[in-house]
């Protein structure tokens, strides 16, 4: 189908797919990107390329009946969007939240289709998760949810159809349970999940995976204006796993970070967060119930109630939080007080008039689906390691890794680069969609 302009072909996803703000959101920064390099490409037109690509081949929506300790039944929603299988498998991750539904998880789907393009890994684009909260539950009314959860997924799942793996909610215990039960189920032992334990079949350093690829791709951003990264102080938000591992890897590499966050506010510590601290970011976020404000009580240092951190002075910010946490006024406070780098260690944690902002700005600007990218990238070489049954040292993973994220980087320089300027989020849209468009000719209309 031939449209008039990309605001014509936007019209026509909202109507297709209204009260998905959040796709919509995705898909109107891709298009955004990508329209002028279809519109030139006769191929892409003759194969309707654009209609295909914003659709799921497939959305699985089923009930999760669970009982709790007290013998109550419960019923959640359980959800598989499996997006785009024309580079690989569909690959990405579960999320367990009360925030959970269709537009939500579609417009995660979507940007993993050319997240995991841009690795240059096997992997097509999926997500799926529940609007189950597993805060305040126990381990056993966990493992209830989690089998009923995956006797419905183990139907759909499959390591050359489906690997699915963790996001927020779901880290490595609620993996296990879910693996038990597809391995009761199928009776067979393959890497249908990965963020596995070690001990099993899991990858060395997929926990710091996504922290540390942010903190490699904003190194390779510094190298492009001759610099580095070290004494730069950084504001992060978020403490959870990505918040924790950036920060680790920001002070190996002579980084200042001074902030990390919850949904209750954050901490800001002038002096700098040490190793030894984040330490106690790892033991307290252990407990699930803790919050951060526990780090200013520790340290002596400010807590500020119930905002963000992007109105503390900082060289480079990175959100790592959750969708849509930073908008376009916390992006002009930022540039206003200097920031100059900002990467984004979540899923879409900036507001596309933020976004916007940062370009004309001309700051570096580093967008999820590359900058992230480095969660899923270790994800595809655990599914390479279970295939080979040959673990990996974790130097190997981490160096693989850095050469992954280098490697996006360099599709973002060579897809984005206008003149002195480079727009990472053009770079990153049509590098990832490009090899995925080309994907789906060369396979027919399927």
């Amino acid at each position: 189908m031939n449209y008039k302009s990309k605001d014509d072909f936007l019209t026509n996803v909202k109507l297709k797919f209204p009260n998905e703000n959040e796709f919509h959101q995705a898909v109107e920064e891709v298009i955004n990107s990508i329209w002028d390099t279809v519109q030139g490409d006769e191929n892409y037109l003759n194969n309707n390329i654009l209609d295909r690509i914003v659709v799921p081949e497939r959305a699985i929506i089923f009930r999760v009946p669970w009982v709790d300790d007290n013998k109550k039944v419960h019923v959640n929603l359980g959800y598989r969007i499996q997006f785009n299988s024309a580079i690989g498998p569909y690959k990405g991750g579960l999320r367990f939240h009360p925030s959970v539904n269709l537009g939500i998880l579609k417009f995660l789907a979507f940007e993993q289709i050319f997240k995991n393009s841009l690795t240059g890994l096997s992997m097509g684009g999926g997500k799926g998760g529940s609007d189950f909260d597993p805060k305040g539950k126990s381990d056993n009314e966990i493992m209830k949810f989690c089998q009923s959860f995956m006797t419905e997924l183990s139907k759909h799942i499959g390591h050359n159809t489906d690997v699915p793996a963790g996001d927020i909610g779901v880290g490595g215990r609620e993996i296990g349970y879910m693996f038990g039960q597809y391995k009761r189920l199928r009776n067979e032992f393959t890497g249908v999940l990965t963020g596995k334990k070690t001990d099993w079949g899991g990858s060395l350093i997929r926990p710091e995976a996504t922290g540390y690829g942010t903190v490699y791709f904003v190194d390779e951003m510094l190298k492009t204006r001759k610099d580095n990264l070290s004494g730069k102080v950084v504001t992060i938000s978020g403490s959870g796993n990505v918040a924790q591992f950036a920060c680790e890897k920001l002070i190996q590499l002579g980084a200042k970070p001074v902030t990390l966050s919850d949904s209750s506010g954050y901490i800001y510590d002038s002096n700098g967060i040490t190793l030894e601290k984040l330490e106690f970011v790892k033991e307290l976020k252990e407990k699930r119930s803790a919050r951060i404000s526990e780090y200013a009580k520790k340290f002596n240092v400010e807590f500020i109630e119930g905002k963000t951190p992007w109105e503390v002075v900082c060289d480079i910010a990175l959100p790592c939080a959750t969708q849509n946490e930073l908008n376009v006024d916390d992006a002009k406070l930022l540039t206003k007080n200097g920031c100059f780098v900002v990467a984004e260690g979540a899923n879409m944690p900036s507001t596309t008039d933020a976004v916007h902002h940062f370009i004309n700005e001309k700051i570096l600007f580093g967008p999820g689906k590359a900058a992230n990218a480095g969660g899923v990238a270790v994800s595809g070489l655990e599914m390479s390691q279970n295939s080979t049954r040959m673990p990996l040292k974790s130097e190997e993973v981490d160096n693989l890794l850095k050469g992954i994220m280098e490697r996006i980087h360099s599709t973002c320089v060579t897809y984005g680069t206008k003149e002195d300027f480079i727009n990472y989020v053009d770079g990153a849209n049509i590098g990832g969609f490009v090899r995925v468009a080309d994907s789906m000719i060369d396979q027919g209309i399927v």
